[in-house]
């Protein structure tokens, strides 16, 4: 899930528009990347061709890294004034982005890899490389999928957009008026990158794929669930035993990273203890609701 702004971080940035900060926020990043000799694609938001989903907003910078690149990307991002303020770890159930903040551009997400899209992160990120292309943002050529291969990013975004009128209009965009050819382009992407289990959403086939370790992880995300089974969820999900004790330890953990950005300013230990002790209650309250909810679609 990208963090959004709850503040202007100066009145000079605030003075500037903010499709104008995000597309500096692409082009510092693609500066950075060249810079250190890490290889990027610029995903949805300002990157997007504009005609797939004409005036569609968009709130941050979205940047994909080929995943052996990350490191060095992230370090020298932080040495050019982008601060880390959500780790990949606790940025979403997916785990898949980090977000960084610059003074004068605004919010970057960092994607490792992009939900849905497989069998690998870096498998994925050479596939979707082979055929870029580039475009202006921010005054530096930027490289971006192809215009294909942006229509299957989109729908794979949507996929895990629950309700949210925005993802419903794209998917109405892309797929559901698009024509027989451009569905059968996108449907090569979706096999290309081995996307199925996230297409099933789209295609409403997801309960197709019970078996499917990461099933649970995107039928929460389509269509909403608890806490505890969004981590149930992200436990199945991890690959080898490590991963999954690993996930299931952070779900005990309280998320500074989040409770710092509601807050807007650093929080104090009295607080982190005080959301330690106030999760359960709230997981507990979500888990009742949840059930009591359920009881009227169990009996029709």
């Amino acid at each position: 899930m990208a963090t959004h702004e709850t503040s202007e971080a100066t009145d000079a940035a605030a003075s500037v528009p903010l499709e104008v900060r995000i597309g500096f926020a692409h082009a510092s990043a693609q500066r950075v990347a060249d810079r250190c000799g890490a290889d990027v694609l610029h995903v949805k938001g300002a990157a997007l061709d504009p005609d797939l989903v004409p005036g569609r907003s968009y709130s941050d910078a979205d940047v994909l890294v080929r995943p052996r690149h990350l490191q060095v990307l992230m370090d020298e991002l932080q040495t050019c004034g982008w601060e880390l303020i959500n780790t990949f770890a606790f940025g979403s159930s997916f785990e898949h982005s980090a977000t960084l903040r610059h003074k004068d551009f605004g919010l970057l997400d960092l994607h490792r890899v992009f939900p849905g899209a497989g069998p690998t992160a870096a498998t994925a990120f050479e596939t979707l490389w082979a055929e870029h292309t580039t475009t202006v943002l921010g005054g530096v050529d930027c490289a971006v999928p192809s215009r294909h291969a942006q229509v299957a990013l989109l729908l794979l975004h949507a996929a895990r957009g629950g309700s949210d009128p925005k993802a419903a209009h794209d998917v109405q965009s892309v797929w559901t008026s698009a024509d027989d050819e451009q569905r059968a382009q996108a449907l090569d992407w979706v096999d290309r990158l081995d996307a199925d289990l996230a297409f099933s959403v789209i295609t409403g086939t997801l309960d197709d794929h019970r078996d499917h370790p990461a099933y649970d992880l995107w039928r929460v995300a389509a269509r909403g669930g608890t806490r505890l089974e969004e981590w149930r969820a992200r436990v199945r999900a991890a690959q080898g035993l490590r991963a999954k004790l690993a996930v299931a330890g952070r779900a005990v953990l309280v998320n500074v990273e989040h409770l710092t950005l509601v807050r807007g300013r650093p929080v104090t230990r009295r607080e982190v203890a005080a959301e330690f002790f106030a999760r359960p209650a709230r997981g507990l309250r979500e888990q009742v609701a949840g059930r009591r909810h359920s009881v009227p679609s169990e009996r029709r």
